[in-house]
Parts: structure tokens; C-alpha cells; sequence
């Protein structure tokens, strides 16, 4: 049996603003073996990205645990929490949020700098990983020099930066036409076979039909799994 990457039992998240509750998760358990090509996917407004930033250690839930392999991670203060962001998950967002004064290679080395890993080799790294997305021609083009798709494998580039072994990717190809979406989800499928547990949530069906494991999530529940 696979090692699981990701667990969450019992997962509940309520959001307050002012006197109004908002409850985003309902009691959801699930699990994510190592190496697995998983989607969550449900319609807006119900759950799906609350769950990705619960999983990513980038909120924490109101009640229930979540597991990042065998770690509990609850329990940790906010600096432990960004040291394992930085050294076990890598995030892609619909938006790119790349820096807009600094290269692409410049953009990878800079998430480089929240970790001891590659040290003195940063710069040699992140042409590597540029390499490895295809764009071994574009090391100095900042982003307004490049179409969405090499800006997304960029983020992509900058998302495997730390070598994590959890990548959790947000509507990855939202923003981008029918041939970006082909070149960004080569690279994701490449990087699965490579061993990296991939999650992404989309509304992408042609995506989600490319996954092994389908999480669907409606009002804040699982509906599949």
C-alpha cells in the first residue's frame, strides 16, 4: 500500500465576517497516497480552494487534522508551518505572480531564498528547472517578454524550486488558451511520472479525466472519493 501524502480527518472551516458564518468545509476526510495525479473539482463557491490552502498548510481549519504524510501539522506555530511549506509543497496559482521587475530565472532563485537547500548553487538551479519546463531560452526574459503559458511553467519552475515533494496547483490553466493549457499540462504530467504527488483544483473536466484520484467537493462536502 502506498504511503499517503496528504490525510485530513473530520475537516470543518467556518469563516466569520461580522455576525455572519460562512461554513466552506464539512466534516471532510480524505486521503492522497504518494505519487498520485489528483483533481478536486465542484462547482464554485464550495469548498474546493479552502481545501487546497488547508492541505497547503496556508490556513488552518476550525476543527479537524491534516496530515502532511505522518505529521499532524495543527499543532504547529507559523514559522514551523512556513518552514514545511518551503520544504515539502509547492503551489501554482490561476494567477502567475511572478515578479514583474526580475527574470524568469530570477523568479525561480527568489523562492530559493526561504530555504537552505541549494544554497550556493542557486542560480545553476534555477536554469535547471527552467530546462526542465522547456524555456532553457528564456532564462532572462522578465514576464511581460513571455506568453501566459511559459509565464505559468515560470511559476511552475519557481513551485519546484525547494524540490518538494507535494505539488498543490489552483486552476492552473484558467487563464490560459487551448495551446498554453497543452504545453503547462505536458509539463505537470512529466513531473507526475517523475514521482510528485500533483493536486489540482480545476473545472477542467478533459483535466480531471487525465487524474487518478477525483475529490469532488459540494457544499463543502465530499460528494466521491
Amino acid at each position: 500500500m502506498n504511503k499517503l501524502a496528504l490525510r485530513t480527518e473530520g475537516l470543518h472551516k467556518t469563516y466569520q465576517r461580522g455576525r455572519i458564518k460562512t461554513q466552506a468545509l464539512r466534516g471532510v476526510s480524505l486521503a492522497i497516497p504518494r505519487g498520485t495525479f489528483c483533481c478536486i473539482v465542484g462547482p464554485s463557491g464550495h469548498g474546493k480552494s479552502t481545501l487546497m490552502h488547508l492541505l497547503g498548510a496556508l490556513d488552518r481549519p476550525t476543527s479537524g487534522q491534516v496530515f502532511v504524510e505522518d505529521q499532524e501539522i495543527g499543532k504547529l506555530s507559523s514559522s514551523e508551518l512556513a518552514a514545511l511549506r518551503a520544504r515539502r509543497i509547492g503551489f501554482v496559482f490561476q494567477f502567475f505572480n511572478l515578479l514583474p521587475t526580475l527574470s524568469a530565472q530570477e523568479n525561480v532563485t527568489a523562492a530559493m531564498m526561504f530555504s537552505d537547500k541549494n544554497k550556493n548553487n542557486r542560480a545553476q538551479r534555477a536554469r535547471e528547472l527552467l530546462d526542465l519546463v522547456g524555456l532553457s531560452d528564456k532564462y532572462k526574459a522578465p514576464p511581460n517578454e513571455l506568453s501566459g503559458g511559459q509565464q505559468q511553467r515560470v511559476a511552475i519552475a519557481r513551485a519546484l524550486a525547494n524540490d518538494p515533494d507535494i505539488l498543490l496547483m489552483d486552476e492552473p490553466t484558467g487563464n490560459l488558451d487551448s495551446e498554453a493549457e497543452a504545453e503547462v499540462m505536458a509539463t505537470i504530467d512529466q513531473l507526475h511520472q517523475q514521482g510528485k504527488t500533483i493536486v489540482i483544483v480545476t473545472h477542467n473536466n478533459e483535466i480531471a479525466a487525465r487524474a487518478q484520484q477525483v475529490i469532488r467537493v459540494k457544499d463543502g462536502r465530499l460528494v466521491e472519493f
